[in-house]
């Protein structure tokens, strides 16, 4: 049954800190339809991207809160804390926060106490134990395991030291391996290709922004890779293992909703994912070689031929 339509004129500004066509934000939008929020109609919607250029982040929120809007929207770390460093009063709709507590972007998953409210990524621990159990799945006497990391960012700092703890689980070893620029991708999957036989790469805006580059590049130096987003999948890397963040931003539609309807982000709790995607690209696993097991294909929610 469609939502009864808003009367009001709303106007939401939304920056990222990635370029449009990096990641898939269709849902969110969906979501707002579905809810009666039509841009065009009651919907103003002002978009900005610092296209993985986080330095720009500050100035872009200005430039929209400039605007009037009255909720602002964005995504990821740098995106959460430029915007909370923006306005301290206009509401924030965050999504795919770390550890927003902690980070200071919230009293309490519970009761935020702020203009800042939204989805949190929710790694607890032992969720990046998975990459490594999956890679030591696929393949056959795997010993070590490349990680690429930006140590800069804080998503990243938090599942390598998730990986840390669980490699002796595994009975692997890590070799991590910094990446801080575009410019230096040859090099570190170069010295990924000499020192192991898998890697893991923490998906954040470097990577992300040049996702063909890296799957190439995983490709060209035979190492069967996971990653964070199924994005990466379907540019042709091999495996992924995320919280279903469809899911999540259509959830952040939701929270829009609510504020917009007079809810106050310091009383609308932060969520955590529930449900996990797994995907797999097969065709990318007969190029490299890889038999991905059955235990594998029969737990996959989305697998490419």
């Amino acid at each position: 049954m469609r939502a009864e339509e808003p009367q009001r004129v709303a106007r939401l500004g939304f920056v990222g800190p990635l370029s449009p066509a990096t990641l898939d934000f269709s849902p969110f939008w969906s979501r707002l339809r579905e809810l009666g929020w039509i841009e065009g109609q009651n919907l103003i919607v002002e978009r900005r991207s610092a296209d993985g250029h986080l330095e720009r982040l500050p100035a872009l929120m200005g430039e929209v809160l400039d605007s009037k809007v009255d909720i602002l929207v964005t995504y990821g770390m740098p995106g959460a804390i430029a915007a909370r460093n923006a306005t301290s009063t206009i509401p924030i709709v965050a999504w795919a926060m770390v550890d927003p507590v902690r980070n200071g972007l919230a009293a309490s998953l519970a009761r935020p106490g702020g203009n800042v409210t939204g989805l949190a990524t929710g790694f607890q621990e032992g969720f990046a134990g998975k990459f490594l159990e999956l890679l030591r799945e696929s393949v056959p006497k795997l010993s070590n395991v490349a990680v690429i990391v930006n140590p800069d960012n804080a998503m990243a700092q938090l599942l390598t030291r998730d990986l840390e703890r669980s490699a002796p689980v595994t009975n692997l070893k890590l070799k991590i391996i910094e990446l801080r620029s575009a410019a230096e991708l040859e090099r570190v999957f170069d010295a990924a290709g000499r020192r192991a036989q898998a890697v893991v790469v923490i998906g954040e805006p470097i990577t992300l922004e040049h996702m063909a580059h890296t799957t190439a590049l995983a490709a060209r130096y035979r190492l069967p890779a996971i990653y964070l987003q199924k994005e990466y999948v379907v540019a042709g890397g091999l495996l992924s293992y995320a919280p279903d963040f469809s899911l999540m931003w259509r959830r952040a539609g939701d929270y829009v909703d609510k504020v917009l309807k007079g809810a106050k982000p310091a009383e609308l709790p932060i969520e955590q994912p529930t449900h996990y995607m797994l995907s797999v690209n097969l065709t990318t696993a007969k190029t490299l070689g890889v038999t991905i097991p059955e235990s594998i294909l029969l737990r996959a929610d989305e697998v490419i031929r």
